[in-house]
């Protein structure tokens, strides 16, 4: 049973509500752009995709953002430093927080997915006029992709939603570069099928139309770690897992082969402080050349305090899901690895 509780504003009416100007446009166009490079190997930098677990508070997510923007200015010969900016959050039992779309109204307390929107939109547009770095985020719900595409430079397809096949169909039509994560078993073959066909046409129903899309080439796989039957972390990062996924790449002729390594997660078995060392164990493999070829860049787990949150209160700047590494942690990372190359 369906309670219709509130009438959600169109994608084109939150747009014009919280409006990316004209110099912001242009800023994401120089981004996308470059992020392109990176994953089709014009340009043979890495890509860094850091930030906090969830997104949830506007002013520490900015903080965060304007300190990155600073450490990107210094490695920028090195690496393309992205923000990872999650407004949505799957939640494996269905509780818990869920994100900035599920925002509470302030007068009521209750959800209020247009407050939600809304709030979102605002904090990713001030994200980008206050450091000049457009972000990552999360496609779990591909209905909401219109509300976001708009300052988007890099969209994440999760664990879950990996063999969902509306989330592949949309990212057919996606502009910018979309990473797929493997699925939660680790499949390989499910992982590259969800590229297939993310890079190829599809024609299917969307937003109230029968749409076309060109396919997007620029798909390319996160490998994130496997969940085996029994809830072990197995980890997926070390150089015989990349180089057996790099050659099935091959073998299916895709586009533009291309990994980028999620530190976190089963890789991790979620101890943020893991990934440390496996972002250094990843960057030593760079030596040898079909692994520095495919593998693109790193995905991190990362906020201004170490750790999550307790129960018992809301620090600053600290992860409301998953721990994340704290800023010293993160800046001194980035510059160790800037060294490895």
């Amino acid at each position: 049973m369906f309670e219709k509780v509130n009438r959600i504003m169109s994608a084109e009416d939150a747009k014009a509500a919280v409006p990316m100007t004209e110099e912001l446009k242009k800023i994401k166009e120089l981004r996308d752009e470059q992020l392109r490079a990176i994953i089709d190997g014009r340009d043979k930098r890495k890509v860094i995709i850091m930030g906090p677990c969830s997104a949830d508070n506007e002013d520490a997510v900015v903080d965060y953002v304007t300190r990155l923007a600073g450490l990107a200015e210094e490695v920028k010969e090195k690496f393309m430093l992205m923000p990872r900016i999650y407004t949505e959050k799957p939640r494996t039992k269905g509780e818990g927080y869920k994100g900035m779309f599920h925002s509470p109204n302030p007068q009521t307390g209750k959800t209020d997915i247009q407050n939600g929107i809304c709030n979102l939109r605002h904090m990713h547009i001030r994200a980008i006029r206050e450091s000049g770095l457009t972000a990552a985020d999360e496609m779990l719900y591909p209905d909401n992709l219109d509300y976001v595409s708009d300052f988007l430079s890099y969209i994440a397809i999760g664990a879950r939603s990996t063999e969902n096949q509306q989330h592949r169909l949309v990212a057919s039509g996606i502009d910018v570069p979309v990473g797929v994560k493997n699925p939660m078993n680790g499949s390989f073959s499910v992982t590259l099928n969800s590229i297939y066909a993310a890079q190829i046409p599809n024609e299917f129903k969307y937003g109230g139309w029968q749409v076309k899309t060109t396919g997007n080439k620029y798909a390319h796989a996160v490998l994130r770690g496997v969940v085996d039957v029994y809830g072990n972390n197995i980890p997926n990062y070390h150089y015989e897992d990349v180089i057996r996924f790099y050659e099935q790449y091959i073998k299916q002729h895709l586009d533009n082969p291309a990994i980028i390594i999620d530190t976190n997660h089963s890789n991790s078995g979620k101890n943020a402080f893991e990934q440390i060392r496996i972002a250094k164990e990843v960057f030593g493999n760079m030596q040898y050349e079909n692994f520095n070829n495919v593998v693109k860049g790193l995905l991190i787990e990362s906020y201004i305090e170490d750790g999550n949150q307790g129960a018992d209160g809301c620090v600053y700047g600290k992860s409301v899901t998953d721990p994340c590494l704290g800023w010293e942690k993160s800046e001194r990372l980035i510059r160790d690895l800037a060294e490895m190359i």
